[in-house]
């Protein structure tokens, strides 16, 4: 179609247009002058000659709107492979979604190339890192179950970080071992470049993961376990390539560097947390304000996590960790203030947003694929292969190892296999390849060549096998359950009762430190960012209202014969819909019905016992125990008392009665 359109189309129909030519032999201007001579005066005009041409009733300027067009044309392209892949379930269920896109991108780019036109470097770095995956990391961040995700951040931080380095050192280290081997013809290769190369391909891809694991429904834990992985070793991955990249000219790296490696590793994660995490509280003060002009509020979640990735990326900070902490920071504050309309347009667009990029993405990469160049050496490639694989396998089992020791709930040897299976790699592992010097890295098509094949094995052998064998194994899926207030008062009734066995026993654990975090949360950043009244609710009772708006808004939907009025409110409540009349017997055992005063009456003592938590106690030391104002006095009463039992007892013993005595002879 574009090649079609490069071409001209005849100009229809006619007309006279003016032509307006100079008359200048010389090539310049032409001047008209007025010569006023004499009372009567003579006026020299230039001549004006007109002529009839073609008037262009249909024309083309493709080259005016290339651009925007052949974006269009991708996303339509995307659009459509997404709808006719769900069509088709027997397919879906055989080939990951992932898979068939990237084919759909080889068809693609081997059409481009039959058609005797170039290749457009479709998955260019900059558009990839700056348009591409930040939509994909912002849907993850901004719906992430915080919870899990903060009970198992020790396990995720020892596989995204240690495992993350194991991975680079091994497959870099004994990649250089095998190119030194004479025959290989790889005697060229030297480490830095390979450590470079180790640090590219063993970090395993978000968007990998994300379009994998969605379509096995994996349990909660080894899908939190593997997705989280892959979002916090983008520090790790930002410094070691930056580090390998910088060295490789120098040839050696000195301890010095090492040190300042360890540092920079922890300005690019910290940096990046604090940059989400401030654009986050911009965004929630502001969507305090926004209850006037509600059309706008979906527009600064958007925005601030942009800049808060682009803020990142400026400073070379991790944009990832960035657009993570963003997006959890100002989820809870954001969805308290905007309305309902707003948070469904958040949610679709987002889901819509990223949708489409992962689904641009891995087009992209099928395309990149045929448009190369490329280098191949069986041994490189073969060797990388095998060597992430093992390196993979090796890091996962000696850290579960390790984590065992200190989890509650251990990691099986299935959730292992899981895990080690589970790390894909994508995009990213090839666009930081394509960011390579040629200069610097004469092997960098050699380096690409590899990276997509380990790509290539890793979504199409990998992620084509693991969803049999989690059948096979018996792995425990996700369960689509709803929360219940049972599960809620339950829950929120074990937090508590753990934060005081911790007090109690002296141990501040994390239950003490979520504690704390929520007590400063309610005293003092709920009222900065939260507008009105909601930051005094309880959270229950707002869990109670979030979950009541929502079954009101699925039973409308539903159409579950109820009769609604003409005017439906924006606040859909609980309040709106008439129940069903009871049965009889039902009704004799339904709750008594309470005026409002006396409900109110119930809200308020339910609110100022029930949901307040314990206040701060002493913990328990058995060497310092602090005495009780009040254990002085009630320790002389209780000795008081028993002094007096006592007494009588001795009186009784010395005085029997008159009637037992008897005589001596």
């Amino acid at each position: 179609m574009l090649i079609f359109l490069e071409g001209t189309v005849l100009t229809l129909g006619a007309a006279s247009s003016p032509d307006i030519s100079a008359q200048d032999n010389t090539g310049g201007g032409h001047d008209r002058r007025d010569d006023h001579r004499g009372i009567a005066g003579s006026h020299e005009h230039t001549n004006y000659t007109y002529t009839k041409k073609a008037f262009p009733v249909l024309s083309l300027d493709y080259h005016h709107i290339q651009v925007p067009f052949e974006i269009s044309l991708w996303v339509l392209l995307a659009s459509l492979m997404k709808l006719g892949f769900h069509l088709i379930p027997r397919l879906s269920s055989i080939v990951p979604e992932s898979c068939l896109l990237i084919v759909v991108g080889l068809l693609v780019g081997g059409l481009i190339k039959l058609a005797g036109e170039e290749v457009p470097p479709v998955l260019d770095s900059n558009l990839f890192f700056l348009c591409l995956l930040p939509p994909i990391i912002l849907d993850a961040g901004y719906f992430l179950p915080i919870r899990p995700f903060m009970e198992n951040i020790g396990t995720i931080l020892m596989f995204a970080v240690v495992g993350t380095l194991w991975n680079a050192f091994f497959v870099g280290g004994l990649l250089y071992a095998v190119c030194q081997i004479e025959g290989t013809y790889l005697s060229q290769v030297e480490l830095l470049p390979c450590l470079l190369f180790g640090s590219i391909i063993s970090a395993v891809d978000p968007v990998a993961v994300l379009a994998v694991f969605e379509e096995i429904h994996i349990n909660e834990l080894l899908h939190i376990l593997v997705f989280g992985e892959s979002l916090l070793n983008d520090a790790v991955t930002v410094v070691l390539y930056h580090l390998f990249e910088e060295y490789s000219g120098a040839g050696e790296v000195t301890p010095m560097d090492v040190v300042l490696g360890v540092i920079c590793f922890l300005i690019v994660s910290l940096g990046g947390i604090a940059v989400g995490a401030i654009y986050g509280i911009l965004a929630a003060f502001t969507s305090r304000f926004t209850s006037h002009t509600r059309v706008i509020e979906p527009l600064f979640v958007f925005v601030y996590s942009y800049m808060a990735y682009l803020s990142a990326e400026m400073f070379h900070l991790s944009g990832i960790m960035a657009l993570i902490a963003c997006g959890a920071v100002m989820r809870p504050y954001v969805e308290a203030n905007i309305s309902h309309k707003s948070h469904t347009t958040v949610k679709y667009f987002l889901k819509m947003w990223s949708s489409v990029s992962e689904t641009l993405i891995f087009i992209f990469l099928g395309v990149a694929t045929v448009a190369g160049p490329h280098a191949w050496n069986w041994t490189f490639v073969s060797v990388t292969v095998i060597l992430c694989l093992v390196s993979r396998v090796i890091g996962v089992v000696g850290l579960t190892f390790i984590i065992n020791k200190f989890r509650i709930v251990k990691l099986t040897t299935k959730d292992q296999f899981i895990v080690a299976y589970g790390g894909l790699r994508g995009a990213i592992a090839f666009s930081l390849g394509y960011l390579l010097d040629k200069d610097l890295f004469p092997m960098r098509t050699m380096f690409l060549t590899a990276i997509i094949t380990e790509i290539f094995f890793t979504v199409f052998v990998q992620g084509m096998t693991i969803k049999p064998l989690v059948d096979l194994l018996a792995v425990k899926k996700k369960q689509e359950a709803k929360r219940s207030i049972n599960e809620e008062i339950h829950t929120q009734f074990l937090d508590h009762l753990l934060t005081g066995i911790e007090d109690i026993c002296g141990h501040y654990g994390h239950h003490h430190w979520k504690d704390k975090l929520n007590r400063f949360n309610k005293k003092y950043i709920k009222k900065c960012l939260i507008a009105g009244e909601r930051y005094k609710e309880p959270q229950l009772i707002a869990f109670y209202h979030k979950m009541e708006f929502k079954q009101a808004i699925e039973l409308v939907e539903s159409g579950g014969g109820v009769k609604l009025p003409s005017a439906m409110p924006s606040q859909v409540s609980m309040q709106n819909i008439q129940p069903k009349k009871l049965p009889p017997a039902v009704a004799e055992r339904a709750l008594p019905q309470f005026t409002k005063g006396r409900e109110e009456e119930i809200r308020k003592i339910l609110r100022s016992n029930l949901q307040k938590t314990r206040q701060r106690l002493r913990s328990y030391n058995r060497h310092t125990l602090v005495a009780d104002p009040f254990e002085d006095g009630w320790n002389d009463f209780l000795l008081k008392k028993q002094r007096m039992i006592e007494l009588e007892k001795k009186t009784d013993t010395r005085d029997p009665p008159q009637n037992n005595k008897q005589p001596i002879f």
